[in-house]
């Protein structure tokens, strides 16, 4: 029995900012796979791992399959994040089950040709919830510039019963994105901010 009931994609892609063009149009998608929470209404199960290493990378490739092609392959890819959302009836800890895991997020990793950890959000909430999926870049996740997020809504889900798990990736930074970087930042303590202070 195949385990996703539903699938929904988004993606987009801002041009303009404030009225003027951006430096560089970026591509944002993300993926929501609504599926049965085979832990659901069995009150605490001691152990989550079986149903970890059968579930977790088929979610892992179908998510990655389908982000890959919105997006135009892995080498296109600069930031990804992962997200789940527990319907009602399961526990946090479901969700963490299935994208905490090397059996999830190595799998997207690799399909994404990335190699830092993933950036993640997980929550317990009513069919029809907003997921907002934090990226960071897929290699080198102090680059600041690449920090941002993307949001997905399945109307119908998660219901009680089920899990919603989803992934998302950028082709790039966010739009115009000039806050400098930890490699350019200056060092700045409570005796800095104090003696700046001072100077006012």
């Amino acid at each position: 029995m195949n385990p996703i009931r539903r699938i929904v994609s988004s993606c987009e892609e801002l041009t303009t900012e404030l009225g003027a063009p951006v430096n560089t149009p970026v591509r944002r998608g993300a993926v929501a796979l609504a599926v049965r929470n085979p832990w659901a209404r069995r009150g605490i199960v001691p152990d989550l791992q079986p149903e970890v290493e059968e579930l977790a990378p088929l979610l892992a490739r179908e998510i990655a399959d389908r982000l890959t092609a919105m997006l135009g392959g892995a080498e296109s890819i600069a930031a990804f994040g992962k997200a789940a959302l527990v319907g009602l009836d399961g526990e946090a800890e479901h969700g963490d089950a299935l994208i905490h895991t090397p059996y999830f997020g190595n799998v997207l990793r690799e399909l994404l040709d990335g190699t830092s950890i993933i950036a993640f959000s997980e929550e317990r909430a009513a069919a029809g919830t907003t997921v907002t999926v934090p990226v960071w870049h897929k290699t080198d996740a102090a680059t600041r510039s690449h920090y941002a997020a993307a949001q997905i809504r399945v109307p119908d889900g998660p219901r009680p019963d089920e899990l919603l798990i989803t992934a998302a990736a950028a082709t790039g930074p966010r739009s115009n994105a000039r806050i400098g970087d930890r490699r350019t930042d200056p060092v700045v303590t409570l005796q800095t901010l104090e003696d700046l202070e001072g100077t006012r």
